[in-house]
């Protein structure tokens, strides 16, 4: 493999313009420069960009999914792309040397599709929600995962050109998973590498308004879209169960269920189920696909 040439996109509601100002402040700093930066305006105007910083204001909200679509396109225009490093526009590189590490990791596997960061505020700590792995709570094991963060990540191009990209109706909520789910069933790996952190606020899933009825919605999705037949009711299943047992709020329990209902009602095609080959790699990387 050549030098592989880093890609990154930002998107933003135009809510953080100086988060944004110093995100974009340090992808400039990085040691190996980034070939392309381009940030989408997800239904809001751009704030003026730094020089050699690509802007794209969408009319509206596409969501996380579409608006990171659109990103994606304008890299792929430019041709000279091999890795997409995806940032939230609040969050901040912290390490001059974030995009070295991912050249060198891609560069020593010819597989690797996604490289999770480790997301952690500015004193250091990891939510238990960011450490993409089941049995361990320690932010600073990393290694092979079966899912990745959102807030910081990389993911091949050339993967991407394998799986497709990333699942437009889900808006917002799994759509990492989905991704993630057929690029290990092209034989893609996932790694978790705790030693590239983008530092994020301290924050709470739940501060998104439409966030109990999307998880479940997509989560339906997700089951009728990539499991095989007999695992989908088992999954769902579970994650009612630990939904019930965890959601604390009557009105977030009752938008659960109606999104859980809209997506048992609703297509979201394609169905492409994972091979069972896929579900074993799954599990023995410590994560069947059933919770």
């Amino acid at each position: 493999m050549g030098q592989q040439r880093v890609g990154v996109a930002v998107l933003t509601m135009g809510n953080r313009p100086a988060e944004l100002t110093r995100l974009l402040d340090s992808v400039a700093a990085q040691d190996t420069p980034a070939t392309r930066v381009v940030v989408v305006g997800n239904g809001t105007p751009l704030p003026a960009l730094p020089d050699g910083v690509t802007g794209v204001e969408l009319p509206e909200n596409l969501g996380v999914s579409g608006g990171r679509n659109v990103a994606l396109d304008r890299l792929r225009e430019f041709g000279d792309v091999d890795l997409v490093v995806d940032l939230d526009d609040d969050g901040l590189l912290i390490a001059p040397d974030v995009f070295t590490r991912l050249v060198a990791r891609y560069e020593a596997d010819d597989r690797l599709g996604i490289v999770s960061f480790r997301i952690a505020d500015e004193r250091g700590r990891t939510q238990r929600r960011h450490v993409p792995r089941l049995r361990s709570a320690d932010p600073m094991r990393g290694g092979p995962v079966t899912t990745f963060l959102g807030g910081g990540h990389a993911l091949s191009a050339r993967m991407l050109d394998e799986t497709g990209g990333w699942p437009d109706a889900f808006f917002y909520a799994h759509e990492e998973t989905d991704l993630a789910w057929r690029a290990l069933d092209a034989g893609w790996k996932i790694l978790y590498d705790p030693e590239v952190v983008l530092q994020h606020p301290w924050t709470e899933p739940t501060r998104h308004a439409v966030f109990h009825r999307m998880v479940a919605r997509n989560r339906v999705w997700l089951a009728k879209r990539h499991l095989p037949a007999p695992l989908v009711p088992v999954y769902l299943g579970v994650w009612t169960v630990l939904t019930l047992t965890r959601t604390r709020s009557v009105a977030g329990l009752r938008a659960w269920c109606g999104g859980f209902a809209e997506g048992l009602r609703t297509p979201c095609p394609p169905r492409r189920p994972m091979r069972w080959a896929t579900v074993r790699r799954m599990t023995r990387l410590g994560r069947p696909p059933v919770i």
